[in-house]
Protein backbone atom coordinates (compact mmCIF):
# COMPACT_ATOMS: atom_id res chain seq x y z
CA UNK A 1 0.00 0.00 0.00
CA UNK A 2 0.93 3.19 -0.60
CA UNK A 3 0.07 5.67 1.74
CA UNK A 4 -0.34 9.85 1.63
CA UNK A 5 2.89 10.43 4.22
CA UNK A 6 5.47 9.56 1.49
CA UNK A 7 5.52 12.31 -1.09
CA UNK A 8 9.14 14.76 -1.10
CA UNK A 9 10.73 17.44 -2.80
CA UNK A 10 10.95 17.41 -6.36
CA UNK A 11 8.24 14.53 -6.81
CA UNK A 12 5.37 14.83 -9.99
CA UNK A 13 2.54 15.06 -8.95
CA UNK A 14 0.06 13.26 -10.83
CA UNK A 15 -4.06 12.53 -11.36
CA UNK A 16 -5.85 9.66 -13.33
CA UNK A 17 -8.80 10.55 -15.47
CA UNK A 18 -10.81 13.93 -15.29
CA UNK A 19 -11.20 16.23 -12.47
CA UNK A 20 -14.75 18.39 -11.50
CA UNK A 21 -17.35 16.26 -13.10
CA UNK A 22 -19.04 14.18 -10.28
CA UNK A 23 -19.19 18.29 -8.38
CA UNK A 24 -20.50 19.22 -11.60
CA UNK A 25 -22.77 16.18 -12.44
CA UNK A 26 -24.41 17.32 -8.53
CA UNK A 27 -24.71 20.79 -9.89
CA UNK A 28 -26.48 19.33 -12.70
CA UNK A 29 -28.62 17.06 -10.45
CA UNK A 30 -29.56 20.11 -8.27
CA UNK A 31 -30.51 22.43 -11.18
CA UNK A 32 -27.35 24.16 -10.52
CA UNK A 33 -25.66 26.17 -12.64
CA UNK A 34 -24.61 24.13 -14.77
CA UNK A 35 -27.42 22.54 -14.97
CA UNK A 36 -28.65 26.08 -16.83
CA UNK A 37 -25.40 26.23 -18.97
CA UNK A 38 -25.96 22.77 -19.99
CA UNK A 39 -29.85 23.04 -20.89
CA UNK A 40 -29.51 22.53 -24.69
CA UNK A 41 -27.01 19.67 -24.12
CA UNK A 42 -28.88 16.54 -23.04
CA UNK A 43 -25.67 14.61 -23.52
CA UNK A 44 -23.37 16.31 -21.46
CA UNK A 45 -25.74 16.57 -18.44
CA UNK A 46 -26.02 12.92 -19.01
CA UNK A 47 -22.28 12.61 -18.74
CA UNK A 48 -21.84 14.93 -15.57
CA UNK A 49 -24.74 13.01 -13.88
CA UNK A 50 -23.12 9.72 -14.62
CA UNK A 51 -19.93 10.47 -12.80
CA UNK A 52 -21.59 11.94 -10.12
CA UNK A 53 -23.80 8.61 -9.65
CA UNK A 54 -21.03 5.88 -11.18
CA UNK A 55 -18.32 6.74 -10.02
CA UNK A 56 -15.07 4.97 -12.09
CA UNK A 57 -12.37 3.56 -9.79
CA UNK A 58 -9.02 3.29 -11.27
CA UNK A 59 -8.44 -0.02 -9.61
CA UNK A 60 -6.01 -1.17 -13.31
CA UNK A 61 -3.85 1.31 -11.84
CA UNK A 62 -3.41 -0.28 -8.71
CA UNK A 63 0.33 -1.71 -9.70
CA UNK A 64 1.33 1.20 -11.20
CA UNK A 65 0.96 3.50 -8.38
CA UNK A 66 2.48 0.45 -5.56
CA UNK A 67 5.69 0.11 -8.13
CA UNK A 68 6.49 3.74 -9.09
CA UNK A 69 4.54 6.45 -6.63
CA UNK A 70 5.97 8.13 -3.25
CA UNK A 71 2.33 8.69 -1.99
CA UNK A 72 -0.89 8.42 -3.17
CA UNK A 73 -4.49 8.73 -2.10
CA UNK A 74 -8.26 9.02 -3.79
CA UNK A 75 -9.88 12.05 -5.16
CA UNK A 76 -13.01 12.21 -2.56
CA UNK A 77 -13.27 15.38 -0.96
CA UNK A 78 -11.64 17.64 -3.95
CA UNK A 79 -8.31 17.70 -5.68
CA UNK A 80 -7.80 20.91 -3.72
CA UNK A 81 -8.43 19.78 -0.28
CA UNK A 82 -6.86 15.81 -0.97
CA UNK A 83 -3.34 16.95 -2.12
CA UNK A 84 -3.32 19.52 0.61
CA UNK A 85 -3.59 16.42 3.19
CA UNK A 86 -0.95 14.53 1.24
CA UNK A 87 1.46 17.53 1.41
CA UNK A 88 0.20 17.55 5.47
CA UNK A 89 0.95 14.08 5.85
CA UNK A 90 4.33 14.20 4.20
CA UNK A 91 5.81 17.70 5.41
CA UNK A 92 5.60 19.24 2.19
CA UNK A 93 3.63 21.52 -0.06
CA UNK A 94 3.29 21.73 -3.99
CA UNK A 95 3.00 24.28 -6.78
CA UNK A 96 0.27 22.95 -9.46
CA UNK A 97 -0.46 24.25 -12.99
CA UNK A 98 -4.16 25.08 -13.55
CA UNK A 99 -3.94 24.28 -17.42
CA UNK A 100 -2.52 21.01 -16.67
CA UNK A 101 -5.47 19.61 -14.63
CA UNK A 102 -8.00 17.70 -16.96
CA UNK A 103 -10.90 18.10 -17.62
CA UNK A 104 -14.03 16.66 -19.42
CA UNK A 105 -15.17 18.44 -22.65
CA UNK A 106 -18.09 19.22 -20.48
CA UNK A 107 -15.94 20.92 -17.65
CA UNK A 108 -14.23 22.66 -20.45
CA UNK A 109 -17.08 24.18 -22.43
CA UNK A 110 -18.46 25.71 -19.07
CA UNK A 111 -15.27 27.22 -18.17
CA UNK A 112 -15.14 28.93 -21.53
CA UNK A 113 -18.33 30.08 -21.64
CA UNK A 114 -17.62 31.45 -17.80
CA UNK A 115 -20.72 29.58 -16.46
CA UNK A 116 -18.27 27.92 -13.94
CA UNK A 117 -15.06 28.70 -12.12
CA UNK A 118 -12.34 26.46 -11.82
CA UNK A 119 -12.53 26.56 -7.80
CA UNK A 120 -15.57 24.64 -8.62
CA UNK A 121 -14.22 21.70 -10.32
CA UNK A 122 -10.65 21.59 -7.83
CA UNK A 123 -12.66 21.76 -4.86
CA UNK A 124 -15.56 20.07 -5.67
CA UNK A 125 -15.85 16.33 -4.46
CA UNK A 126 -16.65 12.63 -5.48
CA UNK A 127 -13.94 12.48 -8.61
CA UNK A 128 -12.61 9.32 -6.52
CA UNK A 129 -9.68 10.00 -9.47
CA UNK A 130 -6.21 8.58 -8.30
CA UNK A 131 -3.74 11.15 -6.87
CA UNK A 132 -0.13 10.71 -6.71
CA UNK A 133 3.14 11.51 -6.88
CA UNK A 134 5.85 10.09 -8.37
CA UNK A 135 9.90 11.00 -8.56
CA UNK A 136 11.10 12.13 -11.46
CA UNK A 137 12.97 9.20 -12.24
CA UNK A 138 10.20 7.25 -12.25
CA UNK A 139 7.87 9.43 -14.02
CA UNK A 140 8.32 7.53 -17.85
CA UNK A 141 7.84 4.45 -16.41
CA UNK A 142 4.70 5.41 -14.43
CA UNK A 143 3.03 6.76 -17.53
CA UNK A 144 3.80 3.87 -19.58
CA UNK A 145 2.42 1.55 -16.85
CA UNK A 146 -0.91 3.59 -16.84
CA UNK A 147 -0.61 3.68 -20.65
CA UNK A 148 -0.94 -0.27 -20.64
CA UNK A 149 -3.53 -0.21 -17.93
CA UNK A 150 -5.56 2.25 -20.32
CA UNK A 151 -5.81 4.65 -17.34
CA UNK A 152 -5.16 8.27 -18.14
CA UNK A 153 -2.89 10.06 -16.18
CA UNK A 154 -1.90 13.66 -16.20
CA UNK A 155 1.49 15.57 -14.63
CA UNK A 156 -0.38 18.86 -13.10
CA UNK A 157 2.71 19.37 -10.57
CA UNK A 158 5.77 19.21 -8.61
CA UNK A 159 6.02 18.74 -4.74
CA UNK A 160 8.15 21.38 -3.03
CA UNK A 161 9.80 21.54 0.28
CA UNK A 162 8.30 23.44 3.00
CA UNK A 163 4.76 23.71 4.91
CA UNK A 164 3.60 26.53 2.65
CA UNK A 165 0.24 26.05 1.59
CA UNK A 166 -0.55 24.58 -1.82
CA UNK A 167 -0.32 27.21 -5.21
CA UNK A 168 -2.41 26.74 -7.72
CA UNK A 169 -1.10 28.76 -10.80
CA UNK A 170 -2.34 29.92 -14.10
CA UNK A 171 -0.64 30.01 -17.46
CA UNK A 172 1.06 33.37 -16.40
CA UNK A 173 2.22 31.95 -12.91
CA UNK A 174 -0.22 33.53 -11.48
CA UNK A 175 -1.85 31.84 -7.92
CA UNK A 176 -5.50 31.42 -7.67
CA UNK A 177 -6.66 32.33 -4.14
CA UNK A 178 -9.31 29.74 -3.39
CA UNK A 179 -12.30 30.29 -1.30
CA UNK A 180 -12.56 26.66 -0.24
CA UNK A 181 -10.72 23.75 -0.82
CA UNK A 182 -12.66 20.69 -0.62
CA UNK A 183 -16.49 19.79 -0.31
CA UNK A 184 -17.41 20.24 3.30
CA UNK A 185 -19.92 17.34 4.37
CA UNK A 186 -21.55 19.95 6.79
Amino acid sequence: MVHRAGARAGDLVFVTGTIGDAALGLDVLRGGPAALALADDAAAREVLASRYRVPQPRNALARAVRDHASAAMDVSDGLAGDLTKLCAASGVSADIELSRIPHSPAATALLSRGAIGVEALIAGGDDYEILCTVGEDHAADFVQAAQAAGVAVAEIGRIVAGDASLRFLDRQGRELVLKRLSYSHF
